[in-house]
């Protein structure tokens, strides 16, 4: 990964020369932007990461109907790769029961052979103008072995979050050891960047509390 500082320096040298920043405001730049420009780059790729785990949850299928499993599903609509919520709407007139309402019923025949090519493990029944799927009831071990898996991907989440607290922190350091950042700031910046990282491990605590309930729910 390059550090935020080579990467911006550039871009103000660049702007320097075509006279757009005076070399005193490409100083503060320097000081200021390269900080906010890592803190800022931090949190968005572990609001990505938080996002990640949010939708591998979603796709462990708890034994109840939730279109939230279909999100993923791609259709091949007459050759063309497309998502099918953008084909279909969804409805969920019991706990146990999905049904999928194609806007173009001549894409029936593409999402029923879409839903029997994914993983969901559920035969889709179509009448011709609608396609059910009836989820079955999960066993409790089923429901126990589905924990262990939602466990692991939340783990694994943190371990993301963790790294890119690592990440910046590297890049922080980098900014500190060429002058761009003082001792005292960096200390202030770091426990910030550690504020965040155990604000974004508790949401994928909470994540995961909401899915184990959902899985051991009978």
């Amino acid at each position: 990964m390059r550090s935020a500082a080579s990467i911006s320096v550039r871009w103000f040298a660049s702007d320097l020369s075509h006279g757009t920043h005076d070399p005193f405001t490409w100083a503060i730049l320097m000081d200021d932007d390269l900080v906010g420009l890592v803190v800022d780059e931090t949190r968005e790729k572990m609001a990505k990461a938080i996002e990640h785990v949010r939708s591998e949850m979603g796709n462990v299928r708890t034994g109840r109907a939730s279109s939230a499993l279909l999100e993923p599903l791609v259709v091949d609509y007459y050759g063309t790769p497309t998502p099918l919520r953008q084909l279909a709407g969804f409805s969920v007139p019991d706990a146990m029961l999905l049904v999928i309402t194609p806007y173009d019923k001549g894409s029936l025949a593409d999402i029923e052979r879409a839903i029997k090519g994914s993983d969901l493990g559920i035969n889709p029944t179509n009448d011709g103008n609608v396609i059910r799927l009836a989820f079955p009831s999960l066993t409790e071990e089923r429901r126990k072995e589905l924990v262990k898996v939602v466990r692991h991907k939340a783990e694994e989440g943190k371990v993301a979050v963790r790294n890119l607290r690592r990440d910046g922190r590297k890049d922080l350091e980098a900014l500190q050891k060429d002058g761009s950042l003082s001792t005292d700031e960096l200390e202030r910046v770091e426990k910030d960047v550690e504020k965040m990282t155990h604000e974004q491990v508790g949401t994928i605590d909470r994540l995961l509390s909401q899915k184990e309930q959902e899985l051991l729910q009978v």
